[in-house]
């Protein structure tokens, strides 16, 4: 297959990391399908890099998950899983956390992702294509105020797991991008300290190259993916 008639759809590629992921893909002849909520940047977005989109809300509106996979007329070789979202801000403890506020934050990280995979899934069967779920080292690591968005992204994990047992014919990575300059970080953390992250284009290429090097379906950390690591 040539890299002309690889499809991806990256969802979240208004910005951050998406953003990067879709500019990395694109150099690399991919023909893209885009989502996020905004659409003027995502509009911006698409006319640059040459690629189909469709703005709407991934979290709580089926029909436009839908429309989206719609979009690729059955050739999706690749299924990008990044748009998330961190809840309530600023980030509560546990003991204070808003439980009404829950819903938003699984829909989005966890129920969105496994309804593009359940629609992507014919044509990734037949295509031999991937999945990449965009996780955290929150859903691992007991960082406090993390505990909402580390459960959402558990789950993500593990039911990439669940899937790549299902789906031997299709790879499926969990993806740690690690701590980047993002909107997202510093809504967490504070702008200052955001801007000691690392460079969202940095994880993207290495993303890139797991996607390149095709490893056995399983969780990966970008940073084993950058230039120089061997991979």
């Amino acid at each position: 297959m040539t890299n002309e008639t690889r499809t991806a759809v990256v969802t979240g590629a208004s910005a951050g990391l998406g953003l990067a992921l879709a500019e990395r893909l694109a150099a690399d002849g991919w023909h893209l399908i885009l989502t996020a909520r905004g659409e003027a940047r995502l509009k911006e977005a698409a006319d640059r890099l040459g690629a189909a989109y469709l703005a709407g809300d991934l979290a709580y509106d089926p029909e436009h998950r839908e429309r989206l996979i719609a979009l690729a007329d059955g050739r999706i070789d690749l299924l990008v899983n990044n748009a998330s979202t961190l809840g309530e801000l600023p980030l509560p403890t546990l003991a204070d956390a808003d439980l009404s506020r829950l819903p938003e934050v699984f829909e989005l990280n966890m129920r969105a992702p496994l309804h593009l995979v359940q629609l992507a899934l014919p044509a990734l069967r037949e295509r031999g294509g991937a999945v990449v779920n965009i996780t955290s080292d929150a859903a691992t690591g007991p960082y406090a105020t993390w505990g909402v968005y580390g459960a959402s992204k558990a789950a993500l994990d593990q039911l990439s797991n669940v899937l790549a047992a299902e789906e031997p014919g299709v790879r499926v990575w969990a993806v740690d991008p690690g701590e980047m300059r993002t909107q997202m970080l510093a809504d967490a953390v504070g702008e200052a300290d955001a801007a000691e992250a690392g460079d969202p284009a940095d994880a993207a290429a290495a993303i890139v190259r797991l996607i390149a090097a095709r490893p056995e379906s399983g969780r990966y950390e970008a940073k084993d993916f950058r230039e120089g690591t061997g991979e």
